[in-house]
């Protein structure tokens, strides 16, 4: 049986550096345990030891690395415009269409509660077969093409469904497909980014994630009275470009690599990584699953909102929609170029997340104190800033305490449930916080689970 890293002992683990031919010219086999250079720098894509992870070396990034970054940016945009279009803007539009406005809430957010328990379980899953997986096309490219193919076809299913049930699983469909897009795109950063240029690399990953979901859900605002074209359009998009990117920065083959024997035990494991083991990992899933938590119980829950808190109704909520986007986007744009580099040159990565965790919290001030739709606007500012910074450099601090390097995707998939769980289960909590507390009850609960978030990395011993 193939051992996992629960199976090796405690304390840091030697690293063997792995670099793909595709970036550096060098083919693996040369590359394991030699110390190569690209650029004038040390050039590492595995997760770095205690020692060397509080310090990364400076990286240039140029050539091939930069074209994979850029291409990064694309298809995270590509992805997540579909989080930030169908559960903020085309899924709610829906169901208050089928079952009306009394009923609205509650439908949501059940639908919302079924779609997070499907993201939350196909992720880790499509990261651990991936990581499995052998073909000329190397590990990930496979999953990342069909994940996008089949959850297209998911969304024209979703645009045709006319019944709760019906547009219920149509999205647990969407969730699991783009998951196994999703997860293996995001094991690219541990898979071919050397620590030095990480924070740079999460800012351009964090960007494009960020210009995603606030550009889906301006780009869904157009299709208010024509939800099947909405889906339509989406699904189009993450095809084509998940198929360039696949196209344009292909992988090395894995056809002769030792396939790992599955192991049932192994499976089952797969959606745990030991807190005692892995303690830092723990911290930063904390931190994550917390400060999303509590940023998008409002976000994923704006439209409502500016209809019945701000008073703007359904017509002028989904005008204001792409307005506050706009302003986000500009914030998170700032937030994200300066963030990422930032934490590079620092060799720090932990007081950056916590500034911007605190930052974010505070966004959520203003709309409680400022039910007006000029609240809305300065929190969406003050929490693109936050957020954008957090997203990126979160990241690359994350990248760094993976509990194994022969199972990045699978262990970046158990990670990606505290980023994936809090923005399709957000929803489903704020319903709940709205029937007891009403909206007014969103905003001083998410700051305290945002600061939580925030300060939880501190905790965090191998990364500074």
């Amino acid at each position: 049986m193939t051992p996992t890293s629960d199976d090796l002992p405690e304390g840091p683990r030697p690293v063997q550096p792995t670099v793909p031919s595709n970036l550096t010219g060098v083919p693996d086999s040369a590359a394991l345990g030699s110390t190569l250079t690209t650029a004038g720098s040390p050039f590492s894509a595995a997760p770095t030891t205690a020692t060397s992870a509080q310090r990364p070396e400076k990286v240039k990034v140029r050539g091939p690395l930069l074209k994979l970054m850029i291409s990064m940016l694309v298809a995270n945009f590509s992805i997540f415009a579909i989080w930030g279009a169908v559960p903020g803007i085309l899924l709610p539009i829906q169901i208050e269409g089928i079952v009306g406005s009394a009923d609205k809430q509650g439908a949501f957010g059940l639908v919302s509660v079924i779609g997070a328990f499907a993201a939350m379980i196909a992720q880790p899953i499509a990261g651990l077969v991936s990581d499995r997986t052998r073909s000329r096309f190397g590990r990930r490219a496979p999953w990342m093409v069909a994940g996008v193919l089949l959850g297209g076809l998911s969304l024209l299913f979703m645009g045709a469904s006319n019944g709760i049930v019906q547009l219920a699983v149509a999205w647990v469909m969407v969730q699991i497909c783009f998951n196994f897009a999703q997860g293996p795109l995001s094991a690219i950063l541990p898979d071919r980014v050397p620590s030095g240029a990480r924070g740079t690399f999460a800012s351009f990953s964090g960007f494009g994630l960020m210009l995603g979901s606030l550009g889906g859900s301006i780009i869904a605002s157009r299709f208010i009275g024509a939800i099947p074209a909405g889906y339509l359009t989406f699904a189009g998009i993450a095809l084509v470009v998940i198929v360039l990117f696949v196209v344009l920065n292909p992988d090395k083959s894995t056809k002769s690599a030792p396939k790992p024997a599955f192991d049932v035990v192994v499976f089952l494991r797969t959606f745990w990584v030991s807190p005692r083991k892995h303690p830092d990992f723990f911290w930063g899933f904390t931190g994550r699953l917390l400060l999303y938590a509590g940023y998008f119980m409002v976000t994923g829950y704006q439209l409502y909102i500016l209809q019945d808190y701000i008073g703007l109704g359904a017509q002028g909520a989904g005008n204001f929609v792409p307005i506050m986007s706009l302003v986000s986007l500009v914030a998170i744009l700032i937030a994200t170029v300066i963030g990422g580099p930032l934490s590079d040159k620092l060799g720090r990565r932990k007081i950056v997340v916590i500034v911007a965790g605190v930052v974010l919290a505070v966004s959520l001030v203003f709309p409680w104190i400022m039910p007006t739709t000029t609240g809305m606007l300065i929190f969406a500012f003050v929490s693109g800033l936050g957020f954008g910074a957090y997203q990126s450099v979160d990241t690359a601090l994350m990248s760094e305490v993976l509990p194994s390097k022969d199972d990045f995707a699978k262990d970046l998939g158990v990670l990606n449930i505290a980023a994936t769980l809090p923005q399709t289960l957000a929803p489903g909590l704020a319903t709940l916080i709205f029937l007891v507390f009403g909206y007014v009850g969103l905003f001083p609960i998410g700051i305290v689970i945002a600061l939580l978030g925030a300060f939880a990395v501190l905790p965090i011993k191998s990364v500074r």
